[in-house]
Formats: structure tokens, sequence, C-alpha cells
């Protein structure tokens, strides 16, 4: 009868923790699928800084968002790529690689725990002196009214496994004991895949995002997911963040993403790259175009097709790609450039340091009407591209308009047209241009605009 008692006992015990747990879950999937419900907005190092970002360069751009754009929706920074490494002379612009010693060390060496969890390098980031971390800077950023993110490399530092670092919420599992030293970053030597299958890599994903939690992250890019596309660790990413109590937007990158992954990325991550890194290059652009085709139909609310970041502005202070420079996308590129990414909802995060801002780029990043394209439309498609004219259409949320982008892509002006019997519109149609913020007049059947090349016009269309 003991037994008996204590069997049932140590049931209801169990069962009162799966419920517990399953609770728990249910309010983390409804968390989640609430981030990013409109595409998110905000600025990145990665562009202007590289690997070498400061803490100083990171809050005087943070206190250009919270002055100049946060009450325009921009409302994420992110520290991207290489916080935990210690730039050392001539790398700056050079090559972020780790050189292994003859005993297996490596130099420089990343700033790293005892668990095997790297740590913002005081030398770039002064307050995370003494083990406070990013939670300094966070505080920081949460202070101006907005949202701290950071950039993360996929799997477990090289240097961990060679240490054999325990694994923090494991019984003697070590590194070398979950790394997958088979799956290597083709550009930068600093990590080891992990093998999900073993004991303790979970365990490894769910303690840094522990330690993030301990930052109050809101935002957590993970490189090297997408090519080749690492399903496992992907769904090791969205677990940690179910269990670390603190919801976090995951996006994906580099692409290219292959569009055969869209259901598993959508389902797993807040937003995902489709392809490798763009620049300020035409060519790049057309090619966007392409893959934005591609993977039309797949965006909504929580789960977006990511273009990457705007090229506008001052740009590889520090490298990555090129001399240091503002934007060479001429002004009707960097229209352009604006236009389909607001038009396409991919996310818009800002690539160029920003207190270097001139006028122009100011009026880009803050016209209410134009983000609206961005954060309001709903179900971009392409309507045609031929004869060297794009023509863009998505619909306005919770009304009949339409918003439409006419983009010249051949290498001379011409006119473009819209017919709206194409759009389903009968009768007469408002035009109104959105840059200039004005109504261009009431038509019928057709609007026509002779456009420069490479340039472009983003509408939006009202029925009468």
């Amino acid at each position: 009868m003991i037994i008996l008692y204590n069997t049932t006992r140590n049931m209801k015990i169990v069962k009162r923790i799966f419920l517990v747990a399953f609770i728990q879950l249910g309010v983390y999937v409804a968390a989640f699928c609430q981030l990013a419900q409109t595409p998110p907005m905000g600025w990145n190092s990665y562009n202007c800084f590289g690997s070498a970002v400061h803490e100083d360069e990171v809050k005087n751009n943070a206190d250009y968002v919270a002055k100049n754009l946060k009450q325009h929706g921009w409302q994420y920074v992110v520290v991207d790529f290489l916080w935990s490494y210690d730039n050392p002379p001539g790398s700056l612009i050079g090559n972020p690689f780790q050189m292994q010693l003859q005993d297996g060390s490596y130099v420089p060496w990343l700033t790293m725990d005892k668990w095997g969890r790297l740590l913002p390098q005081p030398n770039k980031f002064p307050s995370a002196f003494g083990g406070k971390g990013f939670k300094p800077l966070s505080d920081y950023v949460h202070g101006l009214g907005l949202k701290f993110g950071i950039h993360v490399m996929r799997g477990i530092p090289r240097q961990a496994v060679w240490a054999k670092s325990p694994v923090l919420g494991t019984n003697g599992i070590t590194a070398d004991m979950i790394a997958d030293t088979s799956s290597k970053c083709p550009w930068m030597n600093h990590m080891y895949g992990l093998n999900m299958a073993k004991p303790g890599a979970q365990e490894y994903l769910n303690a840094i995002l522990k330690l993030y939690t301990s930052w109050e992250v809101d935002f957590i890019k993970v490189d090297d997911l997408s090519r080749p596309y690492s399903a496992a660790e992907v769904e090791g990413y969205h677990n940690a963040i179910a269990n670390c109590g603190r919801p976090m937007v995951l996006s994906l990158s580099p692409g290219e993403t292959l569009l055969n992954q869209a259901p598993h990325a959508s389902k797993f991550s807040n937003m995902w790259r489709m392809a490798d890194d763009f620049w300020d290059n035409w060519e790049q652009t057309l090619k966007m175009f392409d893959y934005a085709k591609r993977w039309e139909g797949v965006g909504g609310p929580g789960h977006w097709p990511d273009c990457d970041m705007i090229q506008i502005g001052k740009l590889s202070k520090r490298g990555p790609v090129g001399p240091e420079r503002f934007s060479r996308f001429n002004e009707d590129e960097l229209y352009t450039h604006m236009n389909f990414w607001c038009l396409y909802r991919s996310p818009l995060m800002l690539g160029g340091n920003l207190p270097e801002n001139r006028a122009l780029e100011l009026k880009l990043f803050t016209n209410d009407e134009v983000l609206a394209v961005n954060q309001q439309g709903e179900n971009p498609k392409q309507l045609y591209k031929k004869d060297g004219s794009m023509v863009w259409v998505s619909q306005v949320i919770g009304s009949k308009d339409l918003y439409v982008g006419l983009f010249n892509i051949a290498e001379a002006a011409h006119e473009i047209s819209i017919d709206f019997g194409s759009l389903g519109i009968k009768g007469k149609v408002s035009v109104r241009d959105l840059w200039s913020k004005s109504d261009l007049g009431t038509f019928k059947k057709l609007y026509t605009q002779n456009i420069k090349p490479h340039a472009s016009v983003l509408l939006k269309l009202t029925a009468r």
C-alpha cells in the first residue's frame, strides 16, 4: 500500500510538472507568435564598423535613433559581428581569424567564461568589465526607449572545445563532447557546429540564452545558419529562446536560404536572409528583385524573408567591404532601395553610421507615409517585369487602397504604366505620391509616368 501510495503521489507530481511546463510552453509560443508582427526596424553596426565597433559608437548611434528615428517606428539597436574578439593592431579592416598555437590554444583568445560562453571584449565594451557582459549597454539602450540586439556565430567556440569547458546545466559534459568538428564556417575559424543529437548540445544553447536573458537582449541574429541550412541548430536556438523566459526576435543569417526551407524558417524564426550580404551595388539590387520574386507570398506577421540591411549613409568605416564612403548608390537608386525594401516588407535594418547622416539620409528614413508601406502593407506581389519595367503592388491593411511601386530597371528613361484593370479596380482612381506627400490627381483606367533609369516612384491608389 505504501508503494502504491507513493507511486500515485509521484504520478500526480509528474502530471503537475508536465501541466506547468505545457502552460509555460503555451505562453512562450503565444509570445513568440506576437513577436515581429510587422517587419523589425532598427540599426545594425556591421556595415559601418565590421568586427570592430566600440561601445561609444553603439551609444552614439542609439542616441541618434532615439532623437531622430524612434518616433517613426525604428526601435532595435544591434551589435553585430565578433564583439568577443579583441581586434589586434592591423585587424580593423583585416581578417578576423584566430591562429592555433602548437599546444592547440588560440590567439587572439576570445573573451569567454568558464562555461564556454562568449562575453563582450572589455577593450571594445568597457562597461562589460568585471563580468557585467552586455547588461550595462543594454540598460543604456533600453533607457532610450529602444530595444537591444546582438549577433552571434552558430555553434560553440573552438577554444572552448580545446579547453574542454564544462557545459552549464549538465553533469560532466564538456564542450568537446558536443561539438561537430566537421561542421565549420567557411569564412571564419572561431567556431565549430553543434551536434544537436548529443546530450548537452541543447543545454549549451540554453546556457547561452540564459546569459543573454540576464543581459536583457531583445533580438538575436545567428550567423552561418542558412548556407547550408542547419535545421537542427535553428530549432536548437528556437528552443533555447523558448526556455530562457524572455521573448527575443530570432534572425537567421546569411543566405541564400533555400526556398524549400520556407516552412521550417517560418515556423522556427522571425526573419531569415534570402541572399548573401547585400551592398551598395546596382547589380546586387537587380538580383535582390529576383530573390524577392522567388519568396513572394511567404512573409507575414511573425516571419519575414529578409533582403538584408539598408545600404544608405556612411559605410565601411572599418571595413568590411571597400573603403570608407557614403553609399555608392546615386540618389535615384537610394530611393529605389528604400521603395523596394518597404514595398516588399523586408525587415529594415540601417547599416550606415547614423551620426554622419546628411539631410538626404534623414529624409529617406523619416517619411511616415513610405514607412507605412512596410509596416501596414499586405501581400506584396510582382505585377509584371518586362522591357526594363517592374511593378510591385501590395494592399493597405484594413482598406481597399493599394500601394504600387513603378521601377525603371533599364539604362534609359522611359514611361511605365499601371493598368487599373489589372488590379481589379474600376472607375476613377486617386493617385498619391508618397515621397512628395502630394495628390497627383484622379485618373481613369491608367496611370503613366516617365521615370529615369534606376529610379522608381511609390504610389498609393484609392478607388473613387
